[in-house]
């Protein structure tokens, strides 16, 4: 036998001197013999036998003794944060923040660890991405930093696991999952393979240890979270930090929400000294409304159960091209499109040779179909240079023949209305048939897009 013939998995092997290829030879290179070459399988591994003692079985808890932990939540000291985790922070739980660059994610989180640590929880902050200084710099514009907040900057996971150990904080702030690594994944920092395993390591130490983790994740040019999809699966609150970075305000969504309702959002507004919490949204969307200006309809729209007043805005300009323009901000742009057919179609009115422009003011997006009468409102406005009313408010659905649609918490919209002073507000005939007065607010039922510009202008 061959001083190389050794036991090789799956193999050629030479009949004549036990010669072992990986692929089959017409000719032994061993011995020269011809045609002597014969697949050799190894025989599986034998399975263990069913008899022998398996596993012991995990122990089970009845579902009505489980104690539940509802009551254990934590305020983070922002109450605009708490109304989207659904009341506060539970322990254990791993939350997952993501928005653009720059548009203070950071900021929001760092704001959080003082109000929790003023609070008497014991905060870790933990940076990827910057160093003390420069997050003391940062730190500084919220004032004197409390004695129970800890800072780490470090990327390794382990490390971060064995400080959270050490130190048993309440809340761990991780900025971002993007900046970890773990030390038996050999690949880079924020590839897919790190971030999965990263989270999957810090998602075992939220349950089992109980703080809650807060992670920052990246965005992609289209908006979603960077990464795995794994890592939206794993953790148990998906929130996005949205807005325009020319203008103050700042929108938190929830995408995935655990504990809580996903129809909340939070409002802010970026300043000098880092965010503020609007708790008057409406009024302040609405402070710098020019008055008396056509191509101007204020909508009633509801982001999650909180109705909210934005002012639409619609330029229309006869276009000098073959093409004429169509430019949206803030809004849906193929249901503007749709909703200008449905003008010219079954209201009359030509806009196929008008060059149209949407925004809503102070750079809020909307896209629920409730701010369609206001659309089509301000582009009937624009067109005809008309004015509408500043003391009327109009919602509802505009459908492709033209008739307006029910929308949903009809009452806590006119009622938002009542309250910011308006005087009319134009809505559903179907849903205005069912409210009942409201002093000082008209209520106006519409049936089609005719009626609302027969009652507009």
């Amino acid at each position: 036998m061959s001083p190389r013939a050794t036991k090789l998995k799956n193999n050629f092997v030479c009949q004549a001197c036990a010669h072992q290829s990986p692929k089959w030879l017409g000719r032994c290179p061993d011995c020269g013999a011809w045609n002597q070459m014969v697949e050799e399988r190894q025989p599986a591994p034998a399975a263990r036998s069913r008899s022998g003692p398996g596993p012991a079985a995990p122990p089970v808890q009845p579902h009505r003794e489980i104690a539940t932990s509802a009551h254990d939540r934590q305020a983070t000291g922002l109450a605009e944060l708490d109304r989207v985790l659904g009341g506060g922070v539970v322990p254990g739980s791993l939350i997952l923040v993501g928005g653009d660059p720059g548009i203070g994610k950071s900021t929001l989180l760092l704001q959080a660890a003082f109000a929790l640590a003023q609070a008497g929880r014991p905060v870790l902050y933990v940076s990827g991405e910057e160093s003390p200084g420069q997050i003391k710099l940062r730190a500084d514009r919220l004032g004197d930093p409390p004695a129970n907040l800890s800072l780490l900057c470090e990327t390794r996971v382990e490390e971060i696991l064995a400080a959270s150990e050490a130190n048993r904080p309440a809340v761990v702030i991780i900025d971002s999952i993007q900046t970890l690594a773990h030390s038996e994944v050999a690949s880079v920092p924020g590839s897919v393979s790190q971030i999965r395993e990263c989270g999957a390591a810090l998602l075992a130490c939220a349950k089992n240890k109980g703080p809650a983790i807060f992670l920052v994740g990246h965005v992609t040019k289209e908006g979603v979270l960077a990464g795995p999809r794994v890592l939206e699966h794993m953790v148990d609150t998906v929130l996005y930090f949205e807005g325009d970075r020319q203008h103050g305000f700042r929108v938190l969504r929830t995408a995935k929400n655990r504990f809580g309702s996903t129809n909340e959002v939070g409002i802010f507004e970026m300043g000098g000294e880092g965010l503020r919490e609007v708790t008057d949204p409406s009024r302040s969307f609405l402070q710098e409304r020019r008055v008396g200006t056509a191509g101007s309809a204020i909508a009633v729209s509801l982001e999650g159960t909180r109705p909210l007043l934005v002012e639409v805005q619609c330029l229309t300009a006869t276009s000098y091209f073959g093409l004429p323009q169509r430019r949206v901000s803030g809004l849906d742009y193929n249901r503007c499109c749709l909703l200008l057919a449905v003008l010219e179609r079954r209201a009359g009115l030509t806009l196929g040779s008008q060059d149209v422009y949407f925004s809503v003011a102070g750079g809020l997006s909307v896209t629920e179909p409730a701010v369609d009468l206001a659309v089509a409102a301000a582009a009937a406005s624009s067109l005809k240079d008309k004015i509408i009313d500043p003391e009327t408010a109009l919602f509802g659905e505009v459908g492709l023949s033209g008739e307006i649609r029910g929308v949903t918490q009809a009452p806590r919209r006119c009622q938002e209305a009542r309250q910011l002073g308006f005087k009319r507000c134009l809505l559903p005939q179907a849903q205005a048939d069912h409210l009942p007065p409201l002093p000082g607010l008209e209520i106006i039922g519409v049936n089609n897009i005719q009626d609302v510009l027969t009652i507009l202008f």
